[in-house]
């Protein structure tokens, strides 16, 4: 909670001040698909993810008459060290359940339609997109970025 939540709040809560003074701003998040595709494994991390993006759009809410929007990215599984460095998410589920970490690893994208991991300027580009003028009236969205992992509507 302190890093997945609380941090991104606390900040948040920072630099509110400041943008309203500038007369607006915009604020991305990145959440994941962990906050709306709970798992057990990492009820922590998706519950943590879910109070971002509540806390997201409640700001988009209070804020946006006053010029500053938030939206949030909610990316799947990301081809970083988190899942795929020494320690990563392949890692160490390979290690409890005996399948490699390539295994893991496909089988974390295997219900994508891609069936590939995003790659990190991916993720980025769609954070820059959302924190330009292009998108002005873009607030209280989520975005998924996730190969089309999730398939509900």
């Amino acid at each position: 909670m302190n890093l997945n939540f609380l941090a991104a709040m606390r900040v948040t809560r920072a630099a509110l001040p400041k943008m309203l003074q500038a007369g607006g701003g915009t604020i991305v998040n990145v959440t994941s698909v962990n906050a709306f595709l709970p798992d057990p494994a990492v009820i922590d991390y998706s519950a943590a993810k879910a109070a971002l993006w509540n806390f997201a759009k409640s700001l988009s809410k209070e804020y946006g008459r006053q010029g500053i929007r938030v939206n949030c990215v909610s990316p799947g599984p990301v081809e970083t060290d988190l899942w795929l460095g020494s320690g990563g998410v392949a890692d160490t589920v390979s290690r409890a359940t005996g399948r490699t970490p390539a295994d893991v690893a496909s089988a974390a994208t295997s219900g994508a339609a891609t069936g590939r991991f995003s790659r990190p300027s991916e993720i980025a580009d769609v954070v820059l997109f959302l924190a330009s003028d292009k998108v002005a009236n873009a607030t209280g969205s989520n975005f998924t970025i996730d190969g089309g992992l999730i398939t509900t509507l």
